[in-house]
């Protein structure tokens, strides 16, 4: 393995050694090998370039393209061309996916979970870090300068790690740093020799043993990894800040004010539907005789990008006495008063505090803050609610239907801060809120519409495990799937009512409770969920529930059944569906609530359609890479073998007279071959000095490049015709004078040619039907016939 391949190596070593420090920020480790693959193989991109050789700023080139390629066969296949070329499609969804990776950082604690985002962030950061440091080490030979991206790769994952491993990943980052400049010390001393060599050895003396600028290196080395370790322990910690750990400080204060960088709590809610162990989290003791309502809300999402929901960033003041009236509610709503008393279970550290809503009093030890918008509590300074009790007094809201449908148009401003949809929603999603809702006439009505289509009569059903995938197309592909659980249905009917201009929103906290035999409510992992709260004038923010089995449905929108009765603990509405159903459909008899909970009979069942296959096949991407890379390579394959070519006749040869001679004769063939490409025509009938003024009158060369050609053809004519000839220096450098001579007076479209499409390149066609010749030759040419063994006795 030649020097620069070693250096190329360890290059790719040391990145994939500090993209180790990432290891501990997410909770799965496959994607480090698939971020090893592609690094290797942008790598081994770069060094096939330095082969032919390439110019040093066309090796990066074809790097950069190769792990763009790479990348978009890995992420967005389906967005480009042929399934690996990107286009302008491919590069919004790679922005998408990175806005959602951005998002989902934010979002997750440590460790978080593999998102396609956060994935693309992963790999694509560790492949960038790994071009620029075998651009600086290998292309560019300075290995020093490559420890900076390594360092940046290292820090952002110690900024964003809180584990007391940290210093285990440093020294595996630190280590491949070393290496690789071990790697470079070695190369430049077997190039240059023993420059710093001691006195000659004697004849029994070891060979072994380190040099003193390699001993020196290694002292300065393992002395600065030892300085890196030991003084941060003697600094002071540094704690908290924006990428600080849940806890370390979400107020600005004691509670006069401050902002809430909000973290949406859908991090953990699909995790807890799909827990083996249904725990316990909270309990409840109220006053209500009609737990169905008593929903636990924890926060609102009012933020919608296109791709997921999120709470808005809010001011968060101390928390009053006696809350305000929510806004929207108006006197001539029936309400009644209910008082809750809450337990959280130790386990149980939520930042926002489980509410029902909308709460009007809250009595809570410990330090809290009160963000008005949303009528919701966060703990500030690292306050949890492990282990807390504390009493809410809340507001039973029962509009009627009426109230609802004849509510006036909201004010403008909440109209536009709660209907705003960006242009990524695909289009599919309004013009499926408007086929549902046709005929409506009223907010309320295309509400209520919009609900039993999800809960009832669209054909949908919960499930925990399917994976519609994410993006701006998720929600399209949940419509068009139909299998989801109450994120799906909650995102999906808040954001349609949107497009129809009803301000909407998504609430997450917990759906109601068991009752139990002491009179207490127990509130579980699995009752975990999300829905939909729409604004109506008069009457405030609204709660719908789209999601089958899940919750109850709220009695302001049934037509046939008192909404009062609580899902049965039997059905799965605590339970995630590993298949799609095959239930009989609804029969248009069936009460609302039935229906929701799958009980209703039915003359005919519908059987589910099959999933779709789990897309392409590992031979498939293999067949897709090589096609890939014939419609890259197969073009350049000309100038390839060229570039080669012209690399081994122009370089070393060996220090005897054998090796000036091949050299020499190397040479004018590459002159010859050169001046065919600009199209003059080799004469191997003349003399190397007729074939030289040849070249020089038909390429038109100026007298440098001219003394040049006539330099190399006295070299040839030496080796040819002289007893013991002399060897010339300097040959390769003339060589390229006379090839940048023959196109200077030429046109790009022929200096294109004799680039990408160089007509001396025949030849290699040539040895190859030589060589075939040759060994058709050998394998019929008649084979000797074994000699038979003497009969005679010895």
């Amino acid at each position: 393995m030649s020097g620069r391949a070693r250096l190329a190596l360890c290059a790719a070593a040391a990145t994939l050694m500090a993209a180790c420090a990432l290891l501990p920020l997410v909770d799965q480790p496959t994607w480090l090998m698939e971020a090893a693959f592609l690094v290797a193989a942008q790598t081994g991109v770069g060094a096939a370039a330095r082969r032919v050789p390439l110019a040093r700023p066309l090796t990066v080139a074809a790097q950069a393209l190769a792990g763009l390629m790479m990348l978009t066969l890995t992420f967005a296949r389906s967005h480009a061309i042929a399934g690996l070329v990107p286009g302008p499609d491919a590069f919004r969804y790679f922005a998408d996916l990175l806005q959602q990776g951005s998002d989902d950082v934010s979002r997750y604690s440590i460790p978080a979970p593999v998102t396609d985002g956060i994935k693309l962030m992963l790999i694509g950061g560790v492949l960038l870090v790994g071009l620029i440091v075998d651009t600086l080490a290998v292309t560019f030979r300075s290995a020093a300068p490559a420890g900076l991206p390594l360092l940046a790769l290292y820090s952002v994952a110690a900024g964003l790690s809180h584990g007391g491993a940290d210093w285990l990943w440093f020294l595996v980052a630190a280590a491949g740093y070393l290496m690789l400049l071990l790697a470079e010390g070695r190369d430049r001393l077997s190039q240059w020799g023993r420059v710093f060599g001691g006195a000659s050895r004697g004849p029994g003396e070891a060979e072994g043993g380190a040099l003193a600028p390699v001993r020196t290196g290694r002292r300065i080395g393992a002395v600065a990894l030892g300085v890196a370790l030991v003084v941060p322990l003697a600094l002071p910690a540094m704690q908290g800040g924006l990428l600080g750990p849940a806890g370390a400080g979400i107020g600005a204060g004691a509670g006069d004010g401050g902002m809430i960088n909000a973290v949406n709590p859908l991090v953990s809610l699909r995790d807890s539907l799909n827990q083996d162990n249904d725990r316990q989290v909270l309990s409840l003791r109220t006053t209500t005789n009609d737990i169905s309502d008593l929903y636990l809300r924890i926060v609102s999402l009012d933020d919608f990008d296109g791709t997921t929901w999120k709470p808005s960033q809010r001011h968060i003041v101390g928390v009053p006495d006696s809350l305000p009236t929510p806004p929207g509610l108006g006197p001539d709503v029936r309400r009644t008063t209910v008082r809750t008393t809450v337990s959280a279970a130790d386990s149980y550290a939520q930042d926002w505090l489980p509410m029902p809503y909308p709460p009007s009093g809250v009595k809570i030890a410990g330090t809290w803050r009160y963000e008005p918008v949303g009528m919701t509590l966060v703990g500030d300074k690292g306050q949890t609610t492990r282990g807390e009790t504390y009493q809410v007094t809340s507001l039973d809201v029962e509009p009627t239907p009426q109230q609802l449908a004849t509510a006036p148009e909201p004010s403008g401003a909440l109209k536009r801060e709660y209907t705003k949809v960006p242009k990524s929603l695909p289009k599919v999603v309004a013009d499926t809120a408007r086929q549902i809702t046709e005929g409506a006439t009223s907010h309320y009505d295309e509400a209520v519409k919009l609900q039993d289509y999800f809960a009832v009569t669209g054909g949908f059903q919960y499930d925990t495990r399917v994976d519609i995938g994410r993006g701006p197309d998720a929600i399209a592909n949940f419509l068009k799937k139909k299998q989801g659980f109450c994120v799906h249905f909650s995102f999906a009917m808040a954001a349609m009512a949107r497009t129809l201009g009803i301000p909407a929103r998504v609430a997450v906290g917990f759906a109601p409770g068991s009752p139990q035999a002491d009179g207490t409510v127990a509130v579980n992992l699995k009752d975990a969920h999300a829905w939909p709260e729409l604004y109506f004038e008069g009457v405030g923010w609204t709660r719908f529930e789209p999601t089958p089995t899940r919750g109850t449905v709220p009695s302001y929108t049934e037509s046939d059944t008192p909404g009062n009765s609580l899902p049965d603990q039997s059905l799965p509405s605590h339970r995630s569906s590993a298949a799609p159903s095959t239930a009989a459909s609804p029969n248009e008899s069936c009460p609302v609530q039935a229906r929701r909970l799958q009980a209703c009979s039915s003359p005919s069942a519908t059987v589910a359609q099959a999933p779709d296959d789990n897309g392409p096949t590992p031979w498939q991407y293999t067949l897709w890479g090589l096609a890939a890379l014939a419609v890259v390579v197969v073009p350049l394959a000309p100038l390839l073998c060229r570039r080669r070519l012209r690399a081994v006749r122009l370089g070393a040869h060996a220090r005897t007279e054998e090796g000036a001679a091949a050299h020499a004769l190397a040479a004018w063939q590459e002159l010859t071959d050169s001046a065919w490409d600009f199209g003059i025509l080799p004469d191997d009938s003349q003399t190397p000095r007729k074939a030289a003024a040849r070249i020089i009158r038909l390429g038109h060369l100026d007298p440098a490049a001219g003394a040049a050609v006539h330099r190399v053809a006295d070299a040839v004519e030496q080796v040819l015709y002289a007893p013991r000839p002399r060897p010339v220096t300097g040959l390769a450098e003339d060589v390229r004078r006379v090839i940048a001579g023959l196109g200077a007076p030429v046109s790009g479209g022929t200096r294109l040619r004799a680039l990408f499409a160089p007509r001396s390149a025949v030849r290699v066609l040539w040895a190859v039907s030589a060589r075939w010749a040759a060994l058709r030759a050998r394998v019929s040419a008649p084979r000797p016939a074994p000699r038979r063994p003497s009969r005679q006795q010895g």
